[in-house]
C-alpha cells in the first residue's frame, strides 16, 4: 500500500497524481481530496507530512517539470566545442525534439485554468533559466563574435519568453497555422540579431506538436 512506501517514493507518488490532476482539471479545480482519492490509500495526514498546502505541491510539481529541461540546458551551456550561436541552435533543436514534449502536448494542460502554473513558468523563465543558462551563452557568443547585441540580459529573456510562452500553443490555444506563423516571426526576429539558428526541420516539429495539442483538445 502507498502508506508503506519510503518517503521519497511517497512524495513522487503524490507529485505524479497531482501533476495529472492539475493538467486535466486545472489547479484551482483540484482539491487535496481529489489527490487523496487517486493515491491508493494514502491519508490526508500523510500528504500534509510532506507538503504544507496544495500550493506547496504545485511548487514541487513545477520544479520537477523544469528540472529535466534545466539539466539539458546546463549540459549544452557547459560544452567547450561549440560557439555561443551553435549552443543556442543546439538548445532549440534538443528542446523541441525531446520525447517528453509529445506527452506534455498530449495531456494538453489548460493554462487558462492553471494561472499559478503559468506564473511559475514565467517566473522560472525570467528569474532562473534566462540568467543561468541563456545569458552565459549569449555572453560567450559576444566574446567569440557569433552573436551581436548590446543588451545580452534582455535578449536572453526575450528569446525564452517568445519560445516558451508566446509560441506555446497550450497558452494561447494556437492553431497549427498560427503556431507556424509565430515560428516564422521568431525566426525573422533572431535573424535580425544575426542568429540564423532555427530551420525548417524545427518548423515541421513545431507543426507536429501543434497537431498533437489540437487533437487532444477535441
Amino acid at each position: 500500500m502507498a502508506r508503506n512506501k519510503h518517503p521519497e517514493e511517497t512524495v513522487n507518488l503524490i507529485l505524479d497524481v497531482a501533476f495529472r490532476l492539475f493538467m486535466e482539471k486545472g489547479y484551482e479545480h483540484t482539491s487535496i481530496q481529489d489527490i487523496i482519492d487517486h493515491l491508493g490509500g494514502l491519508s490526508k495526514g500523510a500528504i500534509y507530512h510532506h507538503f504544507k498546502s496544495k500550493e506547496d505541491i504545485l511548487v514541487a510539481v513545477s520544479d520537477r517539470m523544469t528540472a529535466e529541461s534545466n539539466q539539458m540546458l546546463a549540459v549544452i551551456r557547459d560544452r567547450s566545442d561549440l560557439s555561443g550561436k551553435e549552443k543556442l541552435k543546439t538548445i532549440f533543436a534538443e528542446s523541441i525534439n525531446r520525447p517528453v514534449q509529445n506527452d506534455i502536448f498530449t495531456v494538453a494542460p489548460d493554462f487558462h485554468n492553471n494561472p499559478r502554473l503559468l506564473f511559475s513558468l514565467l517566473h522560472d523563465t525570467i528569474e532562473h533559466a534566462a540568467p543561468a543558462y541563456i545569458l552565459p551563452i549569449i555572453k560567450q557568443g559576444i566574446s567569440d563574435g557569433s552573436i551581436q547585441t548590446d543588451y545580452p540580459e534582455q535578449l536572453a529573456e526575450l528569446i525564452l519568453l517568445v519560445a516558451n510562452v508566446w509560441m506555446n500553443p497550450m497558452i494561447f490555444d494556437s492553431s497549427e497555422e498560427d503556431s507556424c506563423r509565430k515560428f516564422m516571426v521568431f525566426r525573422q526576429m533572431l535573424q535580425g540579431f544575426g542568429l540564423d539558428i532555427v530551420d525548417d526541420e524545427m518548423l515541421q516539429r513545431l507543426r507536429e506538436l501543434a497537431l498533437i495539442y489540437q487533437k487532444s483538445r477535441r
